[in-house]
């Protein structure tokens, strides 16, 4: 009896050596996340095979793991401050979709680390920004060129990181805010062209209007010339000689006194 608790002594050491051992080389990944292997006697960040997928993996315990979101993620730059193409200063709000390059996750690591977004995006995002409205005007910012400003942000913030090993999916400028007086004065110009606009509209309109009608009264007046044109005495009487026989099948009572009207036309008196 009095040997039982040197021969569980050792056994208990070695259950907990084993899971120790144990607890350092399993890992467990989530989903929408990838692992980079470090290999402690091997040669340090695993770059030439892919990262470890979502799952459980068993690794040596002297290795370790580092894992990584690799979904599409955003992050948000609020109030950058930047210059216009006159030198006023601007406010932007700028948002940023990106993920890691997967099949890259290993040389991110080794090359940028976990902290790769403070490291590469945000100072890209800001140094194009920068270099994107400081070519423009802030009427231009304000109002017709923001949608230019956002893609040219992106094309070429993608240009800056793709190679290192960064995917850049959007840049969205989600807000442009100038000083309160020249967006004033802005919109003052903008509605001051606008109602410019309308009464260019309006008198084209009317033009237009009387270009139609002075059609009408020309088309009007050639069809009366053709018409006076071709009603001659003969033509005239032969439509008389039709409307009085016509009348004279008429049931009405009347008196048709042959030849005694304008050129030889009947006259016709009725009972009215």
């Amino acid at each position: 009896m009095q040997k039982l608790p040197k021969i569980g002594l050792p056994v208990i050491l070695l259950i907990v050596v084993i899971l120790i051992f144990v607890s350092k080389s399993s890992i467990n990944i989530g989903y929408g996340e990838a692992g980079v292997l470090f290999k402690t006697f091997g040669g340090g960040v695993v770059t030439d095979k892919p990262p470890l997928g979502e799952g459980f993996h068993i690794i040596s315990p002297w290795n370790k793991v580092y894992i990584y979101n690799v979904k599409q993620q955003e992050f948000f730059e609020g109030n950058m401050q930047v210059l216009s193409s006159n030198g006023l200063e601007i406010s932007l709000d700028v948002s940023v979709l990106y993920q890691p390059k997967y099949d890259e996750l290993g040389l991110l690591h080794k090359t940028k680390g976990e902290n790769y977004v403070n490291i590469v995006l945000i100072p890209q995002i800001r140094a194009v920004a920068r270099s994107v409205v400081g070519r423009y005007t802030p009427e231009q910012l304000y109002s017709t060129k923001r949608d230019a400003i956002q893609n040219e942000i992106f094309e070429e913030t993608l240009k800056n990181v793709e190679s290192q090993h960064i995917q850049v999916n959007a840049v969205l400028v989600r807000d442009v805010t100038l000083p309160l007086a020249i967006k004033e004065a802005i919109e003052r110009k903008l509605g001051q062209e606008q109602e410019s606009l309308e009464y260019e509209f309006r008198l084209e309109k009317a033009k237009q209007e009387a270009e139609r009608q002075r059609i009408d009264a020309e088309g009007k007046a050639t069809a009366n010339r053709i018409l006076s044109a071709s009603l001659t005495d003969k033509i005239l009487q032969e439509k008389g000689i039709e409307a009085t026989i016509k009348l004279s099948e008429s049931p009405n009572s009347k008196v048709i006194v042959i030849g005694s009207g304008k050129n030889g036309l009947p006259i016709i008196l009725g009972n009215q």
